[in-house]
């Protein structure tokens, strides 16, 4: 192991593209050094770390991985460790998302919703929580409203968040007071790749009290409040989602 990196350490998984590369500029730019995790989007995931390494030279280290091959987990804690000496900050934030209609779902389809969903966060925390009771250090899970209030023909993806929802309470209770434990539910941020109807955006939009979609900068600066600022905050499940479940 390198001697400790003078600059608090943050690894955020999915962080190539969309929420996860504005968490990325958010937390750097609020003097974090990085470990930027990415399993396909290699060419957004390098872009990022080039531009990040501009602001901050020897600021960054890329981690390519499958997140469902378990034995790629813990290595990934010790890659970064070996690079930085410390870790200050996880955020589990990769997320497979799409519709599982009942009646058609098939055991790959639960193996890869449970696998990104909540498998890969659980044993991340695991293999980092020795680092992060020396650091005094903080989780940030990415969650989603549908946790609680189901969307309908995405049974299997809803139960994936509602595990990882409660494994941000019960972790947070077993691993206090060194680590704090928190998750993130956002509402209308970012589309699925593959679009939505626009009618369905509207309605969904008015039925929201601030009446607009959030942006992937609304759930960054959220994370870095968690890990940074909110020194007497475990166990909870913050919605940055504009009100939504307020009338939904």
């Amino acid at each position: 192991m390198t001697s400790r990196h003078d600059r608090p350490v943050a690894l955020i998984t999915g962080a190539g593209r969309r929420v996860g590369a504005a968490i990325a500029r958010t937390l750097h730019a609020a003097g974090y050094d990085l470990a930027l995790h990415y399993r396909h989007a290699t060419e957004e995931a390098h872009a990022l770390a080039c531009e990040l390494e501009q602001q901050r030279p020897h600021s960054t280290l890329l981690l390519q991985a499958e997140l469902a091959e378990l034995p790629a987990l813990p290595r990934l804690i010790d890659q970064l460790l070996a690079h930085y000496g410390r870790l200050d900050a996880l955020v589990n934030n990769a997320s497979a998302f799409y519709p599982t209609p009942l009646g058609t779902v098939t055991p790959a389809q639960w193996n890869e919703l449970f696998a990104s969903n909540a498998q890969a966060p659980f044993f991340l925390c695991q293999a980092a929580i020795p680092a992060l009771r020396e650091a005094h250090g903080g989780i940030v899970n990415l969650l989603d409203i549908y946790a609680e209030r189901p969307l309908a023909g995405h049974t299997l993806y809803c139960m994936a968040k509602a595990a990882l929802s409660a494994m941000t309470r019960s972790l947070a209770l077993e691993l206090g007071p060194q680590v704090r434990v928190n998750g993130i539910a956002p509402g209308a941020v970012l589309w699925p790749s593959d679009g939505k109807p626009h009618d369905d955006q509207q309605a969904l939009l008015a039925r929201t009290p601030l009446q607009r979609a959030g942006s992937p900068e609304d759930i960054a600066g959220s994370v870095l409040w968690l890990l940074r600022d909110a020194t007497f905050v475990t166990g909870q499940i913050i919605r940055v989602d504009g009100g939504r479940t307020l009338s939904v």
